[in-house]
Parts: C-alpha cells; sequence; structure tokens
C-alpha cells in the first residue's frame, strides 16, 4: 500500500507520469498548466517544446509507434488542447496510444460561462469526439488513478488515445495522494475453440495468404514464424509495413490497394488478415475479393467483422493468437510456397512501380542510404502514398511512420521528431509535399534547438498535387490549390537548419547521407520529377 503524501494537484500528476516510466512529454506551456511544468525537472521528465500544440500531437504519435510506448502531449486550456484535435484523431484512427493532458476550467466555473481565459464552452466533450475518452478529474486525489486507467486502457486490447482534464483550480491545491501504479495487463487470450477451427482450416489450405495489418506490428516474429509454417506469401497494409521484411522469400511487400493483391486474394483459398480493419483507406479500390474462406485476428471483437465479415474470427492478442496457431500446426508448407510468392511480388512489384513511376529516382536514391534500422516518417503526399509506400524497402515493424486513416497533413516532419527523441540511435528522417510541409514546418525550429539530424525531404509540385489532379478530372477550373514556390532553403536557414535545394535525385543519396551525419535537421528540397506524358 503507497504511503499517502501530501502534494500539490500539479506535482501528483507528474508524479503519477514518472511512476508510470514516462520519460517525455511533448508541450507548450501556458498561464494555466504552469503548475504541472513546475514538476517535470524534478521528476526527471524531459520536455520537447513544438512551435504549435498540433506538432505536439503528432510528435506524441511518432514517439509512441516507433516505441511502443504511451506518448504524451501536454498543453495548456482552451485554444491549446483544440490545436491537437487533429492529432488525437489521427492516434485515434491508426490506434495509437496517445495521453493528452490539459487543465480545464476551475471546478466551481459557471456552467455557461463567464468569459475566463481560454474558457471553451465544452472543451472535454469536443476532445472525448476524438479519442477513446475525456476524462475530467474531480479532485486532486483523483489524479493518480486518472492516470493509471488512462494507461490500462491504451495498453490493455486496442491502443487509443485518452483524454484527461484537470479542473486549473485543482493544481495548486494541496491533498493527501496515494499514487497507483501501473495496473497489470495481460494480453487477450483468443477463445481456444476458435484457434482450433482457424488451425483446422489454415492447415487445410493449399494456396493460403497472409494480410499483416498495424496490429500485426508486435507480433513479428511469431507471424513469421507462422508464415513459413503455412509457406504463406504476406502482404502489408501501410501501417503494417515491414512486419515481414521485404527481402523475406515470402514477404510480397505493401500496398493492398494495388490490382495484383486483388487478384492473390482471390486466388487464395484460405486468407488470414492479422490486425487490419481492411479498410478503405487502405483498399483504395473496393474490398479485397476473398473467394476462399477468410480467417481474421484482431483484438477489437467489434472491429473484427468490419468491412468484411470473417468465417472464422479469432479475437485476441495476435502474437498469443498466432503462438497458439503454430502449437496447432505440424505439418509442412504448402508445396511451391516460394515459387508463389516470388510470382505475386513481382506482380506486386510492377503494379508499384507504375503507380509511382514519377518517384522512382527519388525512392531509389533514398533505398541507397536508408539502413534496416532507420526510420521514414511520411506524410499524405503523393511523393509518399504513390512512391514511397509500395516502393520503399522495409525490413523492421514500425520503421514508416504514415498517417492511414484520418489522413491529415503534417504529420511527417513532428512525428520524426518524436521517433527520434524515443530512438535517439536510430536514424530517423521526414518526407513530405510541399503543401502539406507547410502545416508544420515551423517544428524545424525546436528540432534546431534540440540538435536533431533529421533530414527533411520536401519533394514539390507547386501546391496540393492531389486535390489539383482531382479537381481537373471533374473538369473543374485549379482554385486554391497552385500555391507557387517558396523559398524552404531560406526559410530552413531561418529556422536554425541546414538547407540544400537539388535539381534532380542525381545528388539525393549523398545530401541524405551528410544530413543522417549532421548536427542539426537539414532540409532537403526537390521539385516533383517532370512526368514523361
Amino acid at each position: 500500500m503507497n504511503k499517502p503524501t501530501r502534494l500539490t494537484g500539479g506535482e501528483a500528476l507528474v508524479a503519477a507520469l514518472a511512476t508510470h516510466d514516462v520519460g517525455t512529454v511533448f508541450g507548450i506551456p501556458g498561464t494555466h498548466n504552469l503548475p504541472i511544468y513546475a514538476h517535470l525537472i524534478k521528476y526527471d521528465i524531459a520536455h520537447f517544446s513544438p512551435r504549435h500544440e498540433q506538432g505536439a500531437g503528432y510528435a506524441a504519435d511518432g514517439y509512441a509507434r516507433s516505441s511502443g510506448r504511451v506518448g504524451v502531449c501536454l498543453t495548456t486550456s482552451g485554444p491549446a488542447i483544440l490545436n491537437t484535435a487533429a492529432a488525437a484523431a489521427q492516434a485515434y484512427s491508426d490506434s495509437v496510444p496517445v495521453l493528452f493532458i490539459s487543465p480545464g476550467m476551475p471546478l466551481q466555473h459557471p456552467a455557461r460561462g463567464n468569459g475566463y481565459l481560454h474558457e471553451v464552452k465544452n472543451q472535454s466533450r469536443a476532445m472525448d469526439s476524438v479519442v477513446a475518452y475525456s476524462h475530467r478529474v474531480g479532485s486532486v486525489e483523483e489524479i493518480p488513478l486518472a492516470v493509471a486507467q488512462a494507461f490500462a486502457a491504451m495498453q490493455g486490447g486496442r491502443p487509443r488515445p485518452v483524454h484527461l482534464e484537470i479542473p486549473l483550480d485543482l493544481l495548486e491545491i494541496e491533498a493527501e495522494v496515494s499514487l497507483v501504479p501501473p495496473v497489470p495487463h495481460l494480453a487477450h487470450q483468443a477463445d481456444p475453440s476458435q484457434l482450433d477451427r482457424a488451425a483446422m482450416v489454415l492447415g487445410a489450405a493449399e494456396r493460403p495468404g497472409i494480410v499483416a495489418g498495424g496490429g500485426s506490428r508486435a507480433a513479428a516474429v511469431e507471424l513469421v514464424a507462422l508464415a513459413e509454417r503455412l509457406g504463406a506469401p504476406v502482404v502489408h497494409t501501410t501501417n503494417g509495413k515491414g512486419t515481414v521484411a521485404d527481402d523475406h522469400p515470402l514477404g510480397l511487400g505493401t500496398g493492398v490497394h494495388h490490382p495484383s493483391v486483388a487478384e492473390f486474394a482471390a486466388d487464395c483459398d484460405v486468407l488470414l488478415a492479422v490486425g487490419t480493419e481492411l479498410a478503405p483507406s487502405d483498399l483504395w479500390i473496393g474490398p479485397l475479393p476473398v473467394s476462399g474462406t477468410l480467417v481474421r485476428i484482431d483484438v477489437d471483437p467489434v472491429q473484427i467483422s468490419s468491412n468484411a465479415v470473417p468465417d472464422v474470427a479469432v479475437v485476441g492478442d495476435a502474437a498469443l493468437s498466432i503462438e497458439g496457431l503454430l502449437s496447432r500446426l505440424d505439418h509442412e508448407p504448402a508445396p511451391g510456397a516460394a515459387g508463389r510468392a516470388d510470382a505475386w511480388r513481382k506482380r506486386l512489384q510492377a503494379d508499384a512501380r507504375v503507380e509511382g513511376a514519377l518517384y522512382l529516382p527519388i525512392i531509389e536514391a533514398m533505398s541507397e542510404v536508408l539502413q534496416p534500422g532507420d526510420v521514414v516518417a511520411a506524410d499524405s503526399a503523393m511523393a509518399c502514398y504513390y512512391g514511397a509506400i509500395s516502393n520503399l524497402p522495409a525490413h523492421r515493424p514500425a520503421s514508416f511512420l504514415y498517417p492511414t486513416g484520418v489522413g491529415t497533413l503534417g504529420y511527417g516532419l513532428p512525428a520524426a521528431i518524436g521517433a527520434k527523441l524515443a530512438r535517439p540511435d536510430a536514424r530517423v528522417m521526414a518526407m513530405h509535399g510541399d503543401g502539406g510541409v507547410m502545416f508544420t514546418i515551423v517544428e524545424l525550429a525546436g528540432a534546431a534547438e534540440a540538435g536533431l539530424a533529421i533530414p527533411l525531404l520536401v519533394v514539390d509540385n507547386g501546391g496540393y498535387g492531389e486535390i489539383r489532379n482531382e479537381q481537373a478530372a471533374r473538369g473543374d477550373q485549379p482554385l486554391g490549390v497552385n500555391l507557387g514556390h517558396p523559398d524552404f532553403v531560406g526559410l530552413a536557414r531561418s529556422l536554425g537548419c541546414h538547407a540544400v535545394a537539388l535539381t534532380d535525385a542525381a545528388a539525393l543519396s549523398t545530401a541524405l547521407g551528410e544530413a543522417f551525419e549532421a548536427d542539426r535537421p537539414t532540409l532537403i528540397h526537390i521539385p516533383e520529377p517532370e512526368s514523361d506524358q
């Protein structure tokens, strides 16, 4: 039993975070959260100062994705926490555990408001609409419990972000507080009868296949073993990229939106989907045409039937569920597995090269420099989703960070900052288009102050190229999509960074190599290659 200690609400919060092994928080100090900031140094919690709260949210997301730990975003009240809403929605969409913390109006604040500084009609309800839940504590004593419950919710089952609101008047009030240790959480065990059914179906498969989603990243070792046991080729969704290395004989690569993947799914007599929603944001050309038996493994019992109802549903932790299958499977792989995988891999690669043809010189230059342990944080940009997702090799899970579901802009750079702080020994780079990078390019300033050697690659097509193309396809006049060509090199240097402008991809590999060894971020500006058409 923890002995109660007399603490202010602000210190109780920081002590609770330290109890849960939080080592870094991302945020901006403001009038109402200073009683929290006052205690961070005492509890040895590092702080990174972004230049906008949305950047803080994306950085906490990148920290969480790359490390597997909870990311923490600390803001002040009102406009500050609302600035994180897009990042919170992205974390929710992609199942990323981020704890958003903000002060709120005082306990006795008039329900209909009175014009208090940073007053928002109902900021907790606003955040509740984009996270798993938003909770407003009612006392100093409750703060450690609320933190422990948030961590338990984010680390047990499907990870989703949580928002905690602490009435600002509680932050400097003292009370007898008992810290709550981390709640032990057991990975969800699947129903043995469902594992029996899944093993029977998979064991009889002659042409098995696997779709690996973001929920499979923590089960990479088990997934490889299962693929090898079954002789099953593995294709990845974007958030599953790298779970099975692209150079593995059974690895097909990434991009379930390609026509070849639809044909692969139709050819499989049993298709196993692990940790994926099979969502439209991944499947651009429509649902996978599964003609055989569909088996799904997912920790979320609600999600497991969304988009495609499985013939066999295994609800449970991916790693434990796959271990359960392996213990039930004792047979030789399907005959000709390597040759079958090679044939489908070549077809997917052909699709990917056609789709990403414009960006191949850039992607190939990146591939010359990137190593298996490196991390690429990409934005929702044409060079990323047409070029990098399917054409950039990946060898490790969580080595390609990308905002899939909500599809926000501005994600890459701050996510790269979070990833670099989570894994300081790893090489991390960001990849953006010229439109999206302007959402968060100001975060270069904080990265420069911290001396983070992050290359920021900006592929410039003079605006919002995808939307410009969609307007043209509709027969509309271009409107609001041509943004000109800012002086990105000058802007980066003004923010304390190195910068270089390239005319093409010929010198890109050299520029990236130098940027990884620099003493601060390096912006690398390159024009989108000219189309041959």
